[in-house]
């Protein structure tokens, strides 16, 4: 897949995985990457422009396996540019999917 088809709706799969429950760089990056392929690099950047523009709050976890982690969470503005993310995201593929179809029948 096109990296920048990916990067283009990396921002809505990380909200919508922050919705379903708190998530720390690494942890996020292993969930996606089971159905894009991402690595760290693209989601480090993401996540902190994220919290720069109040979509996520961060907090420190302890960990049993080394120094504590940063956890993401989505705030209220982060739930509400997730489901307009969504909203144009449906209206995108909608409107692809036509053109696809229709250009098929040519």
């Amino acid at each position: 897949m096109d990296t920048q088809f990916k990067k283009g709706v990396l921002e809505l799969c990380v909200l919508t995985y922050l919705q379903k429950k708190d998530y720390y760089g690494y942890e996020l990056v292993t969930e996606i990457s089971k159905n894009i392929s991402i690595s760290e690099g693209t989601i480090y950047p993401l996540l902190r422009r994220l919290k720069v523009d109040g979509f996520v709050n961060t907090y420190l976890r302890e960990s049993k396996e080394g120094p504590p982690r940063k956890y993401y969470q989505v705030t209220l503005k982060g739930k509400k540019q997730s489901q307009r993310l969504r909203k144009d995201w449906n209206e995108f593929n909608l409107k692809v999917n036509i053109l696809l179809e229709g250009d098929l029948l040519e």
